[in-house]
């Protein structure tokens, strides 16, 4: 099976990567879904769920086979600790391995210049510009809930749905027809 890593801090945002988690976690996508942190300290959500981390960046077996990194966002992102997982997100953008940040986690990224190659969102320009003072990316920047560009997956916080959609269609879980009704049924649900 391969592994979707998701990059957990304390205060992360936990409902930012629930839908596609779990769609990803299903009996038969080929996909396991685990956790890292900087170590193995159990992480508090902003929703108030306790994780405990699967691998942490200091003794992350690098060999393993990562399909993706979702990096959720949170109120946590500008602690100069979590500065650390730059060396995760440096390995798999060497490696050519998709990234997928959303909220403060694209923040976080713009801040460490990984942003600059690809187009993206986040929460605003402006936001970028203000929070993350190395930010060097205004020309690629799109004002959408979702923006996918090669292995770069970012969204804004307002845009779970959208992010998971992006995520969802680049690790082929599901594909056009059955990608759509999917979205639709969150986006819309049951009666339209």
């Amino acid at each position: 099976m391969k592994k979707v890593l998701v990059f957990i801090i304390d205060c992360f945002a936990d409902w930012e990567a629930s839908y596609v988690t779990a769609e990803l976690n299903k009996p038969g996508t080929g996909f396991q879904v685990q956790t890292i942190a900087i170590d193995k300290n159990p992480k508090k959500s902003m929703g108030g769920l306790t994780v405990l981390p699967d691998y942490s960046l200091l003794d992350f077996p690098f060999d393993l086979e990562i399909a993706m990194l979702i990096i959720p966002g949170g109120t946590g992102w500008k602690e100069e600790k979590n500065q650390q997982a730059k060396k995760l997100v440096e390995f798999c953008f060497t490696e050519d391995i998709p990234v997928a940040a959303i909220c403060d986690a694209t923040t976080f990224l713009g801040n460490h210049g990984f942003l600059e190659r690809y187009k993206h969102t986040g929460n605003s320009l402006a936001y970028l510009k203000e929070a993350a003072p190395n930010y060097k990316g205004d020309e690629k920047y799109i004002d959408q809930q979702s923006v996918s560009d090669g292995s770069l997956i970012t969204a804004n916080g307002t845009g779970a749905l959208e992010f998971s959609r992006d995520i969802l269609c680049e690790l082929a879980v599901l594909e056009k027809k059955e990608l759509k009704e999917w979205y639709d049924l969150f986006k819309k649900g049951f009666i339209v």
